[in-house]
């Protein structure tokens, strides 16, 4: 199946860009993480299996370390695999069996458009949660939850305020000040802010934020667009704000905001349970994608990736 498809290893610098961004926006199932610019920037090195003249792409984004070429799952960077039109499971299971060799070791996140039953390849299933915002806004907000209009009231009660398009730097700063220590490098997060800056010249990426009567940052996130999908990512709450509704009342904000747009709001999901909880008060669906792990580790590192 793989000789018969046609599908080529290229690396970053073979690759042409724009027939891979062209196939990534045409896609049914194509994500702001896949285009070239994201990967660019977000990824030291990556490179790309390709078919034909790009009819389908998938990113391979790659580390070595102790001499071992290893595929991983980057920060920020919540869906990947292949991406194309009429997707099959042969063509999905042809794209892993066309991963090079010397990619011993995998750990990285598909898509939804890639969640078949594979042969030769067990796939783990996760969740994500995603919201159409096609309806005015009294429609979606009367299939919310009442505890989530009940948080939402209680901050406006308290007269926080939301605030838009301010430094990505404070959402970057409330991130790091409140996530788990290490979780994500410094270079990372430089990484996401000159990608955010770009992004935002565009209009392809925003701040939101919560504050209160003082003016601190309670709550905030950056939304992403691409291809008729909003992402909501990046999310850095101060312990303040939590009791007082400031994250609900964020994210209803965008959503009044752009409510009866051809645009869905992926909020990159969560097997977390009050997370997942959380997400589904607007009436967010459930969807699920898939992830790959497979170790081919030599026998003497193979007991570190257990």
């Amino acid at each position: 199946m793989t000789n018969a498809l046609n599908i080529q290893y290229k690396k970053r610098r073979e690759l042409d860009t724009i027939a891979w961004d062209r196939c990534i926006e045409s896609s049914d199932n194509g994500v702001i993480y896949a285009q070239s610019e994201w990967l660019d920037g977000m990824c030291s090195d990556w490179d790309g299996l390709v078919l034909n003249n790009y009819e389908a792409v998938m990113p391979l984004v790659w580390r070595k370390k102790w001499g071992v070429y290893y595929l991983y799952y980057p920060p920020f960077c919540a869906a990947l695999g292949l991406f194309g039109n009429h997707l099959t499971a042969a063509i999905v299971e042809a794209f892993l069996q066309a991963i090079p060799e010397k990619f011993r070791y995998w750990d990285f996140p598909l898509n939804a458009g890639n969640n078949f039953r594979l042969e030769k390849f067990a796939l783990q299933q996760r969740a994500n949660y995603i919201l159409s915002l096609r309806h005015d806004y009294p429609t979606i907000y009367g299939a919310y939850r009442q505890n989530l209009k009940r948080n939402i009231r209680k901050c406006a009660d308290l007269h926080y305020y939301v605030d838009k398009g301010f430094p990505v730097a404070e959402v970057i700063a409330l991130a790091r000040s409140y996530s788990i220590p290490g979780l994500i490098d410094h270079e990372t997060y430089t990484r996401f802010e000159k990608l955010y800056n770009r992004m935002a010249s565009k209009q392809a990426a925003v701040t939101y934020g919560v504050r209160n009567q003082q003016g601190v940052l309670l709550a905030s996130c950056v939304f992403l667009f691409s291809t008729k999908r909003a992402y909501y990512i990046l999310v850095g709450n101060h312990p303040d704000g939590k009791t007082a509704g400031a994250s609900h009342a964020l994210i209803d904000a965008f959503i009044k905001d752009h409510a009866g747009l051809d645009l869905t709001l992926d909020f990159e999901g969560s097997d977390i349970r009050n997370l997942a909880f959380f997400y589904s008060s607007y009436g967010a669906i459930e969807e699920h994608y898939p992830v790959i792990k497979l170790n081919r580790l030599p026998a003497f590192l193979k007991w570190l990736k257990k």
